[in-house]
């Protein structure tokens, strides 16, 4: 990814597609990966983002509220342990769907997929 990228803020959108996109803020279109197919998983994924999103808007009312530190952490560890996981879903779901042209010879999606783990771990 390059720096022009990486300093660009970024928008999610699930177009109805069974995907979601990446935009700019300009409304660009940023990454298209469509496969072709529909992920098995896209509707527990969406579920399981939609329970991170209340719990981490839980935790900002406790922070605007003044909740203890410790408890704010603590909630905070849970909301990441629930993107990790939702993030493990999506990892299977691709392995078991999305890598269709390693078999022929294209390491592009290999490559790809290294350097959206490695995004993430970071």
């Amino acid at each position: 990814m390059n720096d022009e990228h990486a300093q660009e803020q970024v928008y999610y959108h699930d177009h109805g597609d069974g995907h979601i996109h990446a935009h700019s803020l300009a409304g660009e279109q940023l990454h298209d990966h469509a496969h072709g197919h529909t992920h098995t998983q896209t509707r527990a994924v969406i579920n399981r983002l939609s329970r991170a999103i209340g719990h981490l808007e839980s935790v900002k009312r406790m922070v605007e509220d003044g909740h203890d530190c410790s408890e704010v952490l603590i909630q905070l560890a849970a909301v990441r342990s629930a993107l990790n996981n939702t993030a493990k879903v999506i990892l299977k779901d691709h392995l078991e769907h999305c890598l269709t042209g390693v078999s022929e010879g294209d390491v592009s999606q290999l490559q790809d997929l290294n350097d959206a783990i490695d995004r993430f771990l970071n």
